[in-house]
């Protein structure tokens, strides 16, 4: 049925004419904060609504931006709805539902996840067939830890923490006190966890034996930190940046220093929805691609962050928003400012799912147990990765051929601690890490 699929998604991508608007939205800011006017299409989208879920995280900003500015409407689509989801598990079981269901047709997601679903691994082994449109962003992420450790001065070596928590366990023993050392990630086998378990394996900390690995909705991690639920955490923005504005977290990285331009969300939509609505799925694409287009412009910035901070939306302080938008870093112990270290969402390629960066994702899930060893990688990126769609509807909104790789991989990725990932040999990257758990 894929194959299928592509082949009538290519016929019509033939038969549609040139859509006309401007490659990178709008050119100046008078017009980028006006709603976006309707543009005729050759072929009417199938349907004019999907459902869409997304997190309140500053990464969920293109699907926002596309509702907020018309965008959906443009390509002939003024019925979609953009849903809040309480977590990556609401989000995963209204997938499984699907809009006839009561659920949702396709989401901003932690990248693992569609794959994850296909497989039938977080699913309950029904297999959910899932398709990543998009990448949504790059970059973005953030690890803090509690302000107890403010002291050690914790960037991207993570070594000083082994005997820190030792010490912690210690004194919880002494006042017979749990001694679990807890530190919190968004959803198991997601983007976060695997960093935080990439992080804390590189200092030599075991993420199986020396820490309890648990799982905490992105818009709760600020308020157990509070109550002191963990001493660590790994989310996406505006949480960190709020945890460091509140004063109650110190330390920590961005995750752009972890791995500068590391794929992170994606637009994922169930695999029959978009089987049975090409047009409409493309239709939805490009608006989302023009709105990540208009994100990534530094002069919309405080505009974006104004309107996602918004009560429907993230509803949160604007501060907590902006400045790591701008590539501003306070992390409470230090200041950084690099904007290559910021979400990126258009620029550099961050908008193209790259092939090789799905295979990382499926590897390490592979390395701790989240996939099964002998998990045929290559098909399954095959059935889950549409980037053939992503470089249609790039060229039918006329974005310049330089902008539309040709490749399906980015190539040899290299971390902080100077580990390489060699798409070409997923095996020997594997074979090189020291704390594993298969």
């Amino acid at each position: 049925m894929v194959n299928f699929s592509r082949r009538r998604f290519l016929m019509t991508a033939a038969a549609t004419t040139a859509v006309t608007l401007i490659a990178h939205g709008c050119r100046n800011s008078q017009q980028s904060s006006d709603v976006a006017q309707p543009t005729t299409v050759a072929e009417t989208p199938e349907v004019t609504s999907v459902k869409l879920g997304f997190i309140a995280l500053t990464d969920a900003a293109p699907l926002i931006i596309a509702k907020e500015k018309g965008l959906f409407a443009k390509y002939g689509m003024p019925d979609v709805e953009v849903i809040k989801q309480a977590s990556w598990g609401v989000t995963r079981d209204n997938l499984v539902l699907g809009s006839a269901g009561g659920g949702i047709d396709g989401a901003h997601i932690l990248s693992p996840m569609p794959y994850l679903m296909t497989a039938g691994t977080i699913t309950g082994g029904k297999k959910v067939p899932m398709y990543i449109l998009a990448r949504l962003n790059t970059n973005g992420q953030g690890i803090v830890l509690a302000s107890a450790y403010k002291d050690l001065n914790i960037t991207t070596d993570s070594r000083p923490l082994k005997d820190a928590f030792a010490k912690t366990r210690a004194e919880r023993r002494a006042r017979n006190q749990e001694e679990d050392i807890k530190v919190a990630v968004t959803f198991p086998g997601g983007t976060h966890d695997l960093w935080m378990r990439y992080w804390l394996a590189a200092g030599g900390i075991d993420p199986e034996k020396d820490v309890s690995v648990i799982v905490v909705p992105p818009p709760q991690m600020v308020a157990n930190m509070k109550t002191g639920t963990m001493e660590v955490f790994c989310v996406g923005e505006p949480w960190p940046q709020q945890a460091v504005n509140q004063q109650i977290s110190a330390g920590g990285i961005t995750t752009g220093e972890f791995w500068q331009d590391h794929p992170e969300k994606s637009l994922a939509l169930r695999a029959d929805w978009v089987d049975k609505h090409p047009k409409a799925a493309k239709a939805l694409l490009m608006a989302v691609m023009e709105a990540q287009q208009w994100c990534d412009r530094p002069e919309n910035k405080p505009e974006m962050a104004k309107i996602i901070a918004q009560r429907q939306w993230l509803k949160v302080p604007v501060e907590d928003i902006l400045d790591r938008s701008l590539g501003k870093f306070d992390f409470g112990t230090r200041t950084l400012e690099n904007d290559n270290l910021a979400m990126k969402f258009w620029r550099d390629n961050a908008s193209y799912p790259y092939q090789s960066h799905d295979l990382w994702f499926l590897t390490e899930d592979i390395r701790w147990g989240y996939l099964p060893a002998d998990t045929d990688t290559k098909a399954l990126i095959q059935e889950v990765n549409r980037e053939d769609l992503w470089r249609e509807a790039a060229k039918a909104m006329g974005v310049p051929a330089a902008e539309i790789p040709t490749t399906t991989s980015r190539g040899v990725e290299t971390f902080f601690d100077g580990v390489a990932f060699d798409p070409q040999n997923p095996q020997a990257y594997l074979n090189s890490l020291d704390l594993k758990k298969v």
